[in-house]
């Protein structure tokens, strides 16, 4: 136990520079008394480890020392600090680095802990591709090589320019400053600017990417997590919106969920009747969005509102109907 606590500790001055041995202690879930003796542990074994004294003092390590878990290149060890969630990975096109890194990690396991560790990992099941009622779970096909020329310019800080096909629109190509990327429910983004404004595009609509030489206009520092909640509500409050009450057969909640701009409400249907289907509340990005991936759910949903909607999709359904209703004027195609 204080062994892989002396570790911890050299690792959180190695990642935050100073600390105070407070921060220490609530960190390590010990005392300070505890942390001190830590210190005095690690400076007896030969870790350059120092107090500054002083209102912003603490303890902090030797410039340069650090201690290193070799044989890992850049991207394995960015796919174990994404690895939180297998499919997190693959978003971002580090799938495969994930599967070498973790096999540098074990091989570097002394002999007796590689066994346990690897009877252990085949006693858990983490982000299986169905749910528990064997409904596939859908993830992006993302091509490598573009999903890597996208996270280079990101790292990078330099422009990128990408072929995008927007929703009902042509490919084109567009030239912009990269910020960062999301994964949110398996589909990956990448948060950037273009000609100064916020923009976020699915990686699963690149179609094809180039790094460029000049550096991306982009502040020093961002906070992914507050840059994403912010677009998200811009985006949920554009003016086009459509807000849909539906009514769906659970084994299709995730298509529907899956297509639309956000979930703004879910429960049971109270006179879904013996079906047992759901009740959402959902948003699309325009009545023609929300239209089409309605009918994609055909008999499997039913919309409650608004009318507009409902008439539309009764519009199109009778027009169907009615095309199909008489025998094909057409013979029967041979055997």
């Amino acid at each position: 136990m204080r062994a892989d606590r002396l570790v911890s500790l050299v690792l959180l001055l190695r990642q935050h520079g100073r600390l105070s041995a407070t921060t220490l202690a609530r960190e390590l879930e010990v005392s300070t008394r505890t942390v001190l003796r830590d210190i005095d542990a690690l400076s007896a074994a030969g870790v350059p480890v120092y107090a500054e004294r002083g209102r912003h003092g603490g303890f902090t390590l030797l410039p340069g020392f650090r201690t290193e878990l070799t044989g890992l290149n850049h991207d394995e060890a960015l796919a174990l600090l994404v690895a939180g969630s297998r499919r997190g990975a693959q978003a971002f096109g580090l799938g495969s680095a994930l599967a070498s890194a973790m096999r540098k990690v074990v091989d570097a396991l002394p002999e007796g802990q590689r066994a346990t560790a690897a009877g252990a990992a085949r006693r858990l099941l983490i982000d299986p591709e169905t749910d528990a009622l064997a409904r596939r779970l859908v993830t992006e096909e993302l091509p490598d090589a573009v999903v890597t020329e996208v996270r280079r310019a990101v790292f990078a800080g330099r422009r990128l320019r990408i072929r995008y096909a927007a929703a009902g629109r042509d490919p084109e190509w567009r030239t912009v400053d990269p910020i960062g990327l999301v994964t949110v429910r398996d589909q990956g983004y990448l948060l950037a600017t273009r000609a100064g404004a916020d923009r976020t595009y699915r990686l699963s609509r690149v179609l094809a990417a180039e790094e460029l030489a000049e550096p991306a206009q982009r502040p020093e520092g961002v906070d992914l997590d507050l840059a994403w909640q912010e677009r998200s509500r811009r985006f949920r409050a554009g003016g086009d919106q459509v807000t849909v009450l539906v009514r769906v057969d659970p084994a299709r909640r995730e298509d529907l969920v899956g297509s639309a701009v956000a979930v703004l409400a879910e429960g049971g249907d109270a006179e879904g009747g013996a079906e047992g289907r759901l009740r959402l509340e959902v948003t699309f990005q325009d009545p023609r969005h929300a239209e089409w991936a309605l009918w994609q759910l055909a008999a499997s949903a039913e919309v409650l509102a608004p009318q507009w909607l409902r008439d539309s999709l009764h519009d199109r359904a009778a027009a169907i109907a009615a095309r199909y209703a008489a025998p094909s004027p057409e013979p029967t195609p041979s055997a």
